[in-house]
């Protein structure tokens, strides 16, 4: 573990610091080209962009940017480390935004004392970018500067911790209950948390085809029931009209358990209460809610996801977001709607039913792969995913009336 921590330090480190840089698109070797790039030659699209704002996404980057935000309230698994701790973060997002959907990436870090200045500070350079994606917020605040955000611009707004999560969370689940002979909407789901993430995914799951009343979400003060009279507007949405009161009361006979709370919260007694066949997303990270090892040992009927890599179907966003962004930016939507996310779901879903490339299974040191319980959701190596998903998702935002432009000519050859 030293030998890692300190690679990771020097991968950050050396031999510049930091992970992304700016690259230049057009030359600068000579006076005539800085006539061009600047003065006086940058005169003349400026004059065109104020005569016709739109022409902005000709004459500059914007259209291919995103703004990686965040105020470092939630980073990762850490907690509130501050915006400046969460840098590195947001620069490993750049990194692949360019690395997996070609898309230039700015990461912006905020210092606020309000969840309105934060907003405030967002909506005035949002105009700069062609979307945001913003990061690593806690809930509630996350919600309240999503909405608002989403109401004063016209870029899409995407918290991938909410969305991202939950896209790649329902694309996988709705695989695994199909591997186990299951239909979403019968099937009972048990959700450890309560944060951005789990909200964001029972809700998803449920645009998808699960049914709210087989839905149990817990807390740290154990189910979310109706009777309660502690819960944000937020939680209200997932109180259940039980007297099942703890994890043990909803984990018997429960098709799912979706964690996304903390370590060693599923004991080795409460997975074998679970039906036949059971689903288990042992989500958080770096540590489960139960260890792979110790859940296969004691049921050999599951199928298991985790967030590692270093396990079967690792439930990671880079399978979503840049491809998200990379469809909305191609037809100029101005938001990330249901449609484009329940489009991207069915992408990427359907996507670990066909046959995997040699390159996919090279870059994991695989010798097969193929869809069922040890494979129901794609690498993030592999290259089909961009063009997939973003397709689906920019044919989503055309269909739902969210696009400016058509779908571009190469999409149509995909289509």
């Amino acid at each position: 573990m030293s030998d890692f921590k300190q690679a990771a330090l020097d991968y950050h480190a050396l031999p510049t610091p930091g992970k992304i840089s700016i690259a230049l698109t057009k030359p600068a070797e000579t006076s005539a080209d800085l006539s061009l790039a600047y003065s006086p030659g940058v005169a003349e699209p400026c004059r065109e962009i104020a005569k016709n704002p739109d022409d902005v996404y000709k004459y500059t980057a914007k259209g291919n940017t995103v703004a990686v935000i965040s105020n470092g309230t939630a980073v990762l698994g850490l907690g509130n480390l501050g915006p400046m701790a969460s840098k590195p973060v947001m620069e490993g997002k750049a990194l692949l935004f360019k690395r997996f959907a070609e898309i230039n990436s700015f990461d912006i870090e905020v210092t606020h004392k309000t969840t309105e200045e934060f907003i405030n500070t967002v909506a005035c350079i949002a105009d700069s970018f062609g979307g945001i994606n913003l990061e690593d917020i806690k809930a509630p605040e996350c919600f309240i500067i999503e909405k608002a955000l989403n109401e004063r611009c016209s870029i899409p707004i995407f918290h991938d911790d909410q969305h991202g999560t939950a896209i790649v969370t329902a694309a996988a689940m709705i695989n695994a209950l199909e591997v186990q002979g299951k239909d979403i909407a019968d099937a009972n789901i048990v959700c450890l948390g309560a944060g951005a993430a789990a909200i964001a995914c029972m809700t998803l799951l449920i645009e998808c085809g699960a049914s709210r009343e087989h839905v149990y979400m817990l807390d740290r003060k154990g189910v979310i029931h109706t009777r309660r009279d502690d819960l944000t507007e937020y939680k209200q949405l997932f109180a259940n009209n039980t007297d099942k009161r703890t994890l043990d009361d909803v984990i018997a006979g429960a098709d799912v358990f979706l964690g996304l709370s903390g370590p060693n919260l599923l004991s080795a007694e409460q997975l074998k209460k679970m039906a036949p066949n059971p689903v288990v997303f042992a989500c958080s990270n770096p540590d489960p809610e139960i260890h792979p090892d110790l859940a296969h040992s004691v049921r050999d009927d599951l199928i298991m996801a985790t967030g590692r890599s270093d396990y079967p179907n690792q439930v990671n966003n880079v399978l979503c977001f840049p491809f998200i962004f990379r469809g909305a930016l191609d037809v100029r939507a101005r938001k990330i709607n249901s449609e484009m996310k329940i489009a991207a779901v069915h992408a990427i879903r359907e996507l670990a039913k066909e046959e995997v490339p040699a390159s996919v299974l090279e870059a994991g040191s695989e010798t097969q792969l193929s869809f069922g319980k040890g494979y129901i959701i794609p690498r993030p190596m592999d290259p089909r995913l961009c063009k997939n998903v973003a397709l689906a998702v920019a044919k989503a935002a055309v269909d739902s009336g969210v696009a400016v432009l058509p779908l571009p000519d190469n999409y149509m050859q995909d289509a």
